[in-house]
């Protein structure tokens, strides 16, 4: 796909979807936890666990007072509650130890704090602090090589290509917009091509007509 194309389909989909994320949060560090449960979750599910969790361990003072046992049975219908449990402590002993009780506003610092791997760290500098970064999920990395953005065959690949093609500016915005694209539309069973925004400049589905 030439770059035209592709910003073609940003400046397309702004026009249908949200530039926020669906997580629910009300600070740099509810937005790292909410993004840590949020995988292989539905939004949905962690604004659920979140709006009861925030309220008694909101904070990384908060949280640090509470146990890998208790803590689990908050996130339990998140799934793979034990895992995000111990990364959500980690993550919180780390910013209190090393930067302050702060989330660091930086890319390398971010992923420095453990359990927090490159998709979350991407998404809280894009989200919390207005940096331009691409945060590759299940649905961006579907929908932006099956629609023709990228043709990688895997994650960091398909960040680095979408950096190369889409402008620096619309990184963060363009994450959302594939989500949301994913969810609503270019869903992984049954994508509905037919009603689709973009799909007069989808690379699958205009290679579908020719064929």
């Amino acid at each position: 796909m030439d770059r035209a194309t592709a910003e073609k389909i940003v400046e397309t989909l702004s026009g249908v979807f949200s530039d926020k994320p669906a997580l629910r949060y009300g600070s740099p560090y509810q937005l790292l936890v909410a993004v840590i449960l949020s995988a292989q979750c539905t939004d949905e599910r962690v604004n659920k666990v979140t709006e009861v969790l925030f309220k008694d361990y909101g904070t990384p003072e908060k949280m640090a007072e509470i146990d890998a046992q208790t803590l689990e049975k908050y996130v339990f219908s998140c799934g793979l509650y034990k895992t995000k449990a111990a990364h959500i402590i980690s993550a919180t002993r780390d910013i209190l130890d090393k930067f302050g009780g702060r989330v660091p506003d930086d890319l390398e610092s971010l992923r420095s704090l453990a359990g927090v791997g490159r998709k979350t760290a991407n998404v809280v500098y894009s989200v919390a602090f207005g940096g331009n970064a691409i945060a590759v999920d299940t649905h961006v990395f579907r929908v932006s090589n099956r629609i023709g953005l990228v043709d990688e065959d895997d994650v960091l690949k398909t960040e680095k290509g979408l950096m190369r093609i889409l402008p620096e500016k619309v990184w963060s915005r363009a994450h959302h917009y594939l989500i949301y694209l994913g969810r609503s539309f270019c869903k992984a069973a049954r994508p509905d091509c037919a009603n689709c925004p973009i799909n007069g400049l989808c690379e699958k589905k205009i290679k579908n007509k020719k064929s």
